[in-house]
Order: structure tokens, then C-alpha cells, then sequence
């Protein structure tokens, strides 16, 4: 390789900083621009990271001719635009989570890529930022569950639930920039991870419930800078839903950035369930049966130390991705089945019951 792949950000704001230490770390790649509506930080950019080009338009850092790759970091509600217009000018497309709001929007991303102009033979990968997948633990218990420990999975319960840490910001709290509540801020995560250890089985219905069950008490407030809570919120604090596969298993979901749950912070878990094992994630905890003997078996898995934060390897990856002709390594399709289960959960509380998913 003659030079390093060059990387544009788009929104300079708190999630970018994660994954600039994988661009520094990369052989593959260097950040060498940024975008922001914001150019009060682009001083602070210039002399934390030695960015030196700038732009307050994203889109005259995507017609800079010599960006590979774009990295959207920006709010929900603008990662369809930013996306698809990277993607039509040949850029390669690192985004943030969720991939978009909905999955009609994740399906102009999926068009866009694939009618993009070719490069050496090869059309722009497009990849959503999962950074659990990342984890070590999450390769671990994948690798365990690939072998073979669990056989097929059936069932599997996720959640990721928090007390009293609902995040204040207006990006999270008002529908037309966040697209939602924590169903789309942190219940993607869960899921994601959750669906990719299954082996991302088809969804096929939902039933859920989505709802501001604490948010609007008088006196609400969050432990991030000990805030009361924003009373024209107009996001779900809570969500939870029953999930159906074509291949016959079923996933419970629950999500919360308020919940009185036992817990300092946050808690978050996945459990799956085979016909030959079960795992708990993130202790790694693998749970069999020994028919023969009638004795009962747990362990837990052998990991590996993170060698960095895990939204640092995510970028690190696609970097690699991109230079090695490697596929995306978390891609759309499989983003647009955990954005159809959530956008489910929300058509779902609107009907008041089970909702059909319909995936191309």
C-alpha cells in the first residue's frame, strides 16, 4: 500500500473522540479532516489530533477528492443524509449507531451503496459502528457458539438497563434528532450483539411496549450531573418486547435509561439458550449438562484482554476491511434486521399488539 487510507469525520463531538485512537493505531489509516456546525472545536481538533482540515459543511468534506473513507459520528437524525450522499460520491462509510431511525431509511443507505460508483472493481463498504461485537468477551462467546457448545439456540434474553442515568442532551431526548428513546440509543446495542451470538435468525414479529414511565414525574432527575430531567422530553424511557424468528426461536428485550432496578449505573446482559448449552454474557459463563452422568456443568470462557476500546477496534477493522478487499464487518442488512425489530417494538405500542416484520 502506497499511502495510508485517509478519513474524514463528520461530527466532532463526544463519540468521535472513541474513534480516533483507532484511526492513529491503524497501518491502514489516518484522519486527516473533520466536519462539525460547531468550528469553535476545530481548535481544540487541531491540537489534540492534528487535524488540519476542516469543514462546517459535511458536504464539502465528502467532495474532498482525497477522503476514503467517511466516519459519521453525527445525531441519529442525520446519519441517512450524511450517509447516502458519502456513499454516492465512492466514499467508504463507517456510521454510529443506530445505523438510521428506520429501516426504510436503512434501505436507502443499502441502495445507495450498492448503485455507488466502483472503485477498482469494488463498490464502497458501508458499516455500522457495533462496538460490542468488539469486546473480548463478545469474540469469545461467539468463537464458543460457532464450535458449537450451545447447538441451535431457541431462546435468549438481553437487556441493558439503567437507573437513574437517562442522558440529558437534546441529540437523546426530543424525537427529531434522536429518532427515539433508548430503544434506539441503547437498546440497538443489545440487540445487535444479541441477534449476531444467535447467528441473526430472521425476525419475523414483535410485540412490545414503549413507554415514558418515569421521565415526566415532577421531580425526575439523572445521576449525569445530577439534572432534572428535561419535562418536554418526548421519547420512551422504557421499552420491552417478545420477539419471534422464522427459524422457531423467541428473544425478550428490555431496555431503560430510568428504572428501578438493582443496579449502580448500568446492567446489561444477554443470555441464549441452546439445545446443548447456555451462555450468560459478559462473564462468559458457559452452562451444559452431562446426560450420562446427570451432572451439571459451568465454566467460563477463556478471554483474551482488550488490546484497546472497543470503539477503537471497530474502526481499526474497517480500515482493514477496506484495504484488504475484506466484506463490511458489520453490515447493513444485518442493521436493518435490528432496526425492523425496533421500529417494530414502536408500531407495536401503537397498535397495542403483536406486529408482522417484513424484511426483503
Amino acid at each position: 500500500m502506497s499511502s495510508k487510507l485517509k478519513v474524514g469525520i463528520i461530527g466532532l463531538g463526544g463519540i468521535a473522540n472513541t474513534h480516533v485512537p483507532g484511526w492513529q493505531a491503524s497501518p491502514y489509516a489516518e484522519v486527516v479532516a473533520g466536519s462539525d456546525i460547531r468550528p469553535e472545536v476545530f481548535d481544540t481538533w487541531r491540537q489534540k489530533y492534528n487535524v488540519t482540515r476542516f469543514y462546517e459543511n459535511f458536504n464539502d468534506l465528502i467532495a474532498d477528492p482525497e477522503i476514503d473513507i467517511i466516519d459519521v459520528c453525527s445525531p441519529n437524525m442525520f446519519h441517512t443524509e450524511q450517509t447516502v450522499a458519502a456513499l454516492q460520491a465512492g466514499k467508504n462509510v463507517i456510521c454510529e449507531k443506530p445505523l438510521a431511525p428506520t429501516p426504510a431509511d436503512i434501505l436507502k443507505m443499502i441502495a445507495a451503496r450498492d448503485a455507488a460508483p466502483a472503485k477498482d472493481g469494488r463498490r464502497p463498504l458501508l458499516m455500522t459502528a457495533q462496538h460490542f461485537r468488539f469486546r473480548g468477551v463478545s469474540q469469545a462467546a461467539k468463537l464458543e457458539i460457532e464450535a458449537g457448545a450451545l447447538g441451535p439456540v431457541y431462546h435468549a434474553r438481553a437487556w441493558m438497563l439503567r437507573r437513574c442515568l437517562l442522558p440529558n442532551g437534546p441529540t437523546f431526548i426530543y424525537k427529531n434528532r434522536s429518532g427515539g428513546g433508548p430503544t434506539i440509543d441503547i437498546g440497538v446495542h443489545i440487540l445487535d450483539l444479541t441477534l449476531w451470538l444467535m447467528g441473526h435468525p430472521k425476525p419475523v414479529a414483535v410485540s412490545g411496549v414503549a413507554k415514558a414511565a418515569l421521565a415526566h414525574h415532577k421531580d425526575a432527575f439523572t445521576m449525569w450531573g445530577r439534572q432534572r430531567v428535561s419535562q418536554d422530553m418526548d421519547v420512551e424511557d422504557f421499552a420491552a418486547a417478545f420477539v419471534r424468528f422464522d427459524n422457531g426461536a423467541s428473544l425478550i428485550l428490555e431496555v431503560s435509561w430510568l428504572l428501578h432496578h438493582n443496579t449502580t449505573g448500568e446492567d446489561a446482559k444477554v443470555w441464549l439458550y441452546g439445545e446443548e448449552g447456555g451462555l450468560e454474557w459478559p462473564s462468559d459463563t458457559l452452562i451444559q449438562s452431562n446426560y450420562a452422568t446427570k451432572q451439571l456443568l459451568t465454566a467460563t470462557l477463556g478471554v483474551t484482554n482488550d488490546t484497546m476500546e472497543p470503539h477503537a477496534l471497530e474502526c481499526m477493522e474497517f480500515a482493514k476491511a477496506v484495504t484488504e478487499g475484506l466484506p463490511s464487518p458489520v453490515p447493513a442488512e444485518q442493521s436493518l434486521m435490528v432496526q425492523s425489530i425496533l421500529d417494530g417494538i414502536y408500531r407495536s405500542q401503537a397498535a397495542g399488539g403483536e406486529v408482522k416484520i417484513e424484511l426483503p
